[in-house]
């Protein structure tokens, strides 16, 4: 289910964007205490696979399930011992990504929020937005 929704331009690359997302994220407990706002581990795809998201999720204790580029795997080899040991992948924990696409693809059913119609990005939000209030009340 959608825990929180950034908007940016289009041209813009998700992993500049994960810490807002993360900053974003409430999640309220079911007896009494404040919202956990941090999460156990971060399930992404290659995209997000960059030393500075690494360091920048360990530093908040958050687990890493992102697999390596095959250009970040050949540039590890190639530097020899020097290169360091490859970053840990948790393949079960990775195998449930598939949720998240999920989502996305739902999302997308919708005409206005796949083909991006609307000219104001409050009135794009807006059917984001309701397309996750959707998702979860359907739950």
């Amino acid at each position: 289910m959608p825990l929180a929704i950034v908007l940016t331009g289009g041209q813009r690359h998700d992993g500049a964007m994960l810490l807002e997302v993360l900053d974003d994220i409430r999640v309220p407990r079911l007896g009494p205490g404040r919202p956990r706002i941090r999460p156990d581990a971060v399930v992404a795809d290659k995209a997000y696979s960059s030393g500075k998201t690494r360091r920048m999720l360990a530093a908040r204790g958050i687990k890493t399930v992102i697999p390596q580029k095959s250009d970040e795997i050949a540039s590890r080899k190639k530097k020899g011992t020097r290169g360091g040991r490859p970053p840990a992948l948790d393949q079960v924990a990775y195998a449930g990504r598939n949720v998240v696409e999920r989502q996305f693809g739902l999302a997308k059913q919708w005409r206005g929020i796949a083909t991006r119609y609307d000219k104001h990005a409050i009135a794009y939000r807006a059917g984001v937005v309701l397309c996750a209030v959707i998702a979860w009340l359907r739950k």
